[in-house]
């Protein structure tokens, strides 16, 4: 496990974009790239980075002192946030869905490190995280804050994964990305050239619903665009034997290195979908490996 001193300032480092092999790729004729985003921070990667950006520049321009968020027990946005908070001089709260268990995970045992206060609510109170009248609450609770919305996805987030896109230049005709919240492939959509076609694979069962969150989010008709929901692997935060050797795989074979709740998914889900011939011959596929992965 590496080093988790949050000692760092929260600076980017550009990142490469990894080929990777497979004999299946020589026989549907299609290329697999990685932007490999995971590299971008040692603590607050991929597409958390992007996310947090503008968020984090919109609690400091009025002075907040306090950031505070959401999250389940193994959340790479708390983990992200409460290393972004440490390494800027906010304070820090997550409110975390669930009981308290001990001793802690290592998600949360990490952002206690970097000074983050850990609420725990139930699963049913959690559901009203975005009841004005519940965070009302937290503000007598807490006092003044800045807040984040779970997964950290906003306009604000979006704006940070839409200047990401922006970077990622023409060599490609699809881009791929794992689907949570759904602001990442909000941004991707904004980001990239019409020609070309942003893929989103959703990481929970019964996804079907992040095409209304993504449509509201975009604001106008957009068609280059879409969603895969039959890569969940048994819903969020589950996986299986399959998942899980696919993983160890890709370590081996491409030194790829994946996560069970969004990567390996994103990843297992492009192999299956060139499989079946989805993407067409002569395609050049880009994977937005979206960080995650906490252990270093």
């Amino acid at each position: 496990m590496h080093d988790r001193s949050c000692q760092t300032l929260l600076t980017y480092t550009p990142t490469p974009i990894q080929e990777i092999h497979d004999p299946l790729f020589d026989q549907a004729g299609v290329r697999v790239l990685v932007k490999r985003e995971d590299l971008n921070h040692p603590y607050v990667s991929g597409n958390k980075w992007w996310k947090l950006k503008y968020n984090l520049e919109e609690a400091k321009r009025p002075g907040y002192k306090t950031l505070l968020t959401f999250g389940g027990a193994y959340s790479n946005h708390i983990f992200s946030t409460a290393a972004a908070a440490h390494e800027l001089g906010f304070e820090s709260i997550g409110i975390i869905r669930g009981e308290e268990t001990l001793p802690l995970n290592p998600t949360l045992s990490f952002a206690k490190s970097c000074g983050m206060k850990l609420k725990y609510i139930s699963r049913e109170a959690y559901r009203q995280k975005t009841n004005p009248a519940f965070i009302e609450k937290l503000c007598h609770e807490f006092g003044d804050f800045y807040l984040i919305p779970e997964g950290g996805t906003n306009a604000l987030a979006v704006k940070g994964v839409e200047e990401f896109a922006q970077t990622l230049g023409d060599g490609f005709d699809y881009l791929c990305c794992a689907v949570g919240t759904g602001g990442t492939l909000t941004g991707l959509v904004k980001g990239t050239p019409a020609d070309k076609t942003i893929l989103g694979l959703s990481v929970l069962k019964g996804g079907d619903f992040l095409n209304g969150e993504v449509e509201r989010m975009l604001e106008k008709k957009t068609e280059n665009w879409g969603i895969q929901t039959d890569y969940h692997f048994g819903g969020y935060g589950k996986t299986t034997e399959a998942l899980l050797k696919f993983i160890k795989d890709q370590s081996i074979k491409n030194n790829l290195p994946l996560d069970s709740v969004y990567t390996g998914k994103l990843v297992a889900g492009v192999y299956d979908l060139i499989q079946v011939g989805y993407f067409g011959r002569g395609a050049t596929i880009l994977a937005v490996h979206s960080g995650g992965l906490q252990i270093k």
